[in-house]
C-alpha cells in the first residue's frame, strides 16, 4: 500500500496535477512557528512511513530565537526527539514554485513517549481526558488578522495596506463589502490556496480595523481545527506577500485600531453525537453551565497561554471590542463568554478572550481544559450578565508577567495540560519578557530623554 493512500483527497488531487519535488516535514513550536526539514521527493518516497529527528530544544526557543533554560536537571544536552508523520495532515503548499507537500509530525522521546512540551501533544492530551469521560469536544475558531503595508523597519509604525483605490485601507468599516473588494486580489488567493489545500472557509468579513479581516472555519475536531489554523496562518501570509503586503496576526498591530482575536466556539458531544449542552425539550443542561463555570474559574490562570506576548495585553482595552471580563451573556459581544444565537441542537459557548497571536493548539487546549475542569468539578457560573459588560470589573491580568504568576500557581490546570508543558512554557515566556525589557521604546525616548 502506498503512502498516498493515507493522505487526504485534496493532497492526492494536487499530486495528480503537480510533480512532487519536495516534502516539508514540520512540527509547531511553542509560538506556533513551523520547524522541521525539507526533504527531496525521491528521499521521501523511500521513507514516507519513517521518522526523522530534531533536538528537543526547539520547544525551549523564544519568539526572538533565543533560548529559555528549560532543559531540566540533565542539562542543555539537546537530545533528539523522534518525529513521526501524521499523514492525515498532508496538504499542498500551492505558493511554492515546484510541487510541494506539507506534513505535520508528532514528537516522541527516545522511549516512545509523547514529548510533553509539544503543543500538538498538549491538545491531544486534553482531548484524551475528554474521551475518558465519554465526551468529545467540538470547536470552531474565528481568525482575525490585518493586511498591512510592507514594514521592513521595525522602528516605524505599522500602516494599513494600500488597496486597489490607491488609498490606505480605512478603519471603522465593519462588514463593508466595498472594503473587502479593495483588497480582493489577496482574498482571491486566500480562497484559491484554501481550496487547493482542502480547507473549507465558512466566510470572510471586514472587521472594524483598517485592513482587518475575519475568517470563520467550520466546526469540528479540535486537533484538526488547530492544524488548519496553523496552516492558514502560513497560507494567508503567502497570499499577502504575493501582492506586496504583509499579513499580521499580532494582537494589537496598529495604534488606535481594534485588536485581533481568535474567538473559539465550544460544544461537547457524547458517543452518540448528542450535544451535551442541549437537554430535553431544548433546555440548557448542567454540563452547559458547568463548562461556563470552568471558564470563569480557571481562565484567569490560562490567560498567559491565550495571550502569550507583551503586545497581547494592548488588546485588552475596555470599550475597544475586546472583553476584559469573565462575565457570560446571551448574544452579548461585550462579555468574555458569549452564548451565540443558535438552534438548541447547535448550542455552543464562545470564548472571546484569546488573541490571534496565540498558538492555536495551546489556545484551544487551554480553553477546553478550563471547561473540562468545570464539568468534572461541577462548577456553577456567576449570574448571567445583562447590559454592557464593559462596565464590569476587569478580571484578567493586565500584563504577561502577572498572567504568568497566576499560571504558575494553577496546579490543577497544569495536571490537565501536562506538568512538563507548564514548566517549560513558564520558563520560555519569562525569558521572552526579560528580552523585551532590554528594548528601549520610542515612547521612552520621546518622553523621558529630555524630561526626567
Amino acid at each position: 500500500m502506498s503512502w498516498t493512500d493515507h493522505i487526504p483527497e485534496a493532497a492526492r488531487v494536487y499530486l495528480e496535477n503537480n510533480r512532487l519535488d519536495e516534502v516539508e516535514c514540520m512540527i509547531p513550536d511553542l509560538p506556533g512557528i513551523a520547524r522541521g526539514k525539507a526533504v527531496p521527493a525521491s528521499k521521501w518516497e523511500k521513507q514516507a512511513d519513517s521518522h526523522f529527528h530534531l533536538p528537543n530544544s526547539i520547544f525551549f526557543q523564544t519568539i526572538t530565537g533565543d533560548w529559555g533554560e528549560a532543559a531540566g536537571p540533565e542539562g542543555f544536552l539537546e537530545p533528539d526527539m523522534i518525529l513521526k508523520p501524521d499523514l492525515s495532515t498532508t496538504t499542498a503548499a500551492p505558493w511554492a514554485a515546484d510541487g510541494t507537500l506539507q506534513i505535520i509530525h508528532d514528537a516522541f522521546d527516545q522511549k516512545g513517549r509523547p514529548v510533553g512540551a509539544s503543543p500538538r501533544n498538549v491538545l491531544k492530551r486534553v482531548c484524551e481526558l475528554y474521551a475518558k469521560e465519554g465526551w468529545k469536544p467540538v470547536v470552531a475558531p474565528e481568525m482575525e488578522f490585518y493586511l498591512v503595508a510592507r514594514n521592513i523597519d521595525p522602528a516605524k509604525p505599522i500602516e494599513p495596506m494600500v488597496g486597489r483605490t490607491g488609498r490606505n485601507s480605512a478603519g471603522r468599516q465593519a462588514y463593508s463589502l466595498s472594503a473587502i473588494d479593495d483588497y480582493g486580489p489577496v482574498i482571491d488567493d486566500i480562497y484559491e490556496f484554501a481550496e487547493i489545500q482542502g480547507f473549507e472557509i465558512d466566510g470572510i468579513t471586514q472587521e472594524g480595523g483598517a485592513g482587518q479581516l475575519e475568517i470563520n472555519l467550520r466546526h469540528g475536531d479540535p486537533v484538526k481545527l488547530a492544524d488548519e489554523v496553523f496552516f492558514f496562518k502560513r497560507l494567508i501570509r503567502e497570499a499577502a506577500l504575493k501582492h506586496d503586503c504583509f499579513a499580521t496576526f499580532m494582537a494589537k498591530p496598529i495604534e488606535g485600531e481594534p485588536g485581533s482575536a481568535m474567538h473559539v466556539h465550544h460544544s461537547v458531544i457524547d458517543a452518540n453525537g448528542r450535544n451535551l449542552f442541549n437537554g430535553k425539550g431544548g433546555g440548557e443542561t448542567d454540563a452547559f453551565f458547568h463548562f461556563i463555570g470552568g471558564l470563569q474559574e480557571h481562565m484567569p490562570s490560562a490567560i498567559a497561554v491565550i495571550a502569550p506576548y507583551v503586545n497581547s495585553y494592548r488588546r485588552y482595552v475596555p470599550d475597544s471590542a475586546a472583553p476584559v471580563n469573565l462575565e457570560w451573556g446571551r448574544d452579548n459581544r461585550t462579555t468574555g463568554i458569549r452564548i451565540p444565537i443558535s438552534e438548541p441542537s447547535a448550542r455552543r459557548i464562545e470564548n472571546r478572550l484569546p488573541g490571534m497571536d496565540c498558538n492555536p493548539y495551546l489556545c484551544i487546549a487551554a480553553s477546553l481544559a478550563c471547561g473540562y475542569l468545570g464539568m468534572k468539578n461541577e462548577i456553577r457560573p456567576d449570574k448571567r450578565w445583562t447590559g454592557e459588560a464593559y462596565n464590569s470589573e476587569a478580571e484578567i491580568a493586565g500584563s504577561l508577567w502577572d498572567a504568568l504568576d497566576l499560571f504558575d500557581e494553577a496546579k490543577e490546570l497544569h495536571e490537565v495540560l501536562g506538568p512538563e508543558f507548564a514548566r517549560v512554557y513558564s520558563i520560555v515566556k519569562r525569558t521572552e519578557y526579560t528580552e523585551f525589557l532590554q528594548v528601549i521604546s520610542p515612547w521612552e525616548r520621546e518622553h523621558l530623554l529630555l524630561n526626567v
